[in-house]
């Protein structure tokens, strides 16, 4: 599994903030680029190609919202958001535009550290076997981590396709969203369940599934979701 040697590209304007960052993430043996400006940001991201970004929404031109939005809109790079205040809305936009994770500042760079390998972890490949479900018209490839509609691939955020692979590997089984922060988030999670009904509605919105009419994820009003059974 690869972990160590990878580059994540920090970005944010305050040199304290990178410096401690750039100081924990080498210590663990992780390769670190940093941008001071939104658009520093977006020009590193296309020359470096980096593994995962850690992002402060207040940088300057563009902020981080726009720089989240500009690359989710073309990559599934995982991000870390960073923000200053407990504001829900904050975190709550973050996941709207497609954030994996996110710290509020002050954070501790050891939660830094562990919040990084721990989305590594989930969107590494493994060298493990080959897992492919096949549910209704979707092929879910779990080594390749890719999502297939009626062959046309489906362009999912890594956090996004772990939630989709939970629910389709416990098929016709409901699970609580504090079950599904478990499982695709961690135990060590500190988000609300909120976060969980964000990823839903991206993920129903990019495989056209109207949760009125629900053809694959089925809401259980006051506990969570389940993969709709139906036609193998």
């Amino acid at each position: 599994m690869r972990l160590a040697g990878e580059l994540v590209l920090v970005v944010d304007d305050e040199p304290n903030i990178v410096e401690l960052a750039r100081l924990y993430l080498e210590k663990e043996g992780f390769r670190v680029a940093e941008a001071r400006s939104g658009e520093e940001a977006l020009r590193l991201f296309e020359e470096l190609h980096p593994t995962l970004m850690v992002l402060d929404i207040m940088i300057p031109e563009p902020d981080g919202w726009e720089v989240c939005r500009r690359i989710r809109s073309r990559s599934t790079l995982p991000i870390i958001m960073l923000t200053a205040r407990e504001d829900e809305v904050d975190k709550v936009v973050g996941l709207e535009l497609g954030a994996d994770d996110y710290l509020t500042k002050p954070f501790s760079p050891r939660e830094l550290v562990a919040r990084v390998k721990a989305v590594l972890r989930r969107t590494s490949l493994s060298g493990e076997p080959r897992d492919v479900l096949h549910v209704d018209d979707l092929v879910i490839d779990s080594s390749r981590r890719k999502v297939f509609q009626r062959e046309r691939e489906v362009e999912l955020t890594p956090r996004e396709f772990d939630l989709l692979y939970t629910l389709a590997l416990n098929r016709g089984i409901v699970l609580s969203r504090e079950k599904l922060l478990e499982r695709v988030w961690g135990y060590d999670y500190y988000g609300d369940t909120r976060t969980v009904d964000v990823h839903i509605r991206h993920i129903r919105d990019k495989l056209g599934d109207n949760p009125q009419e629900p053809r694959y994820l089925e809401t259980v009003w006051g506990v969570g979701y389940k993969f709709r059974e139906g036609k193998r």
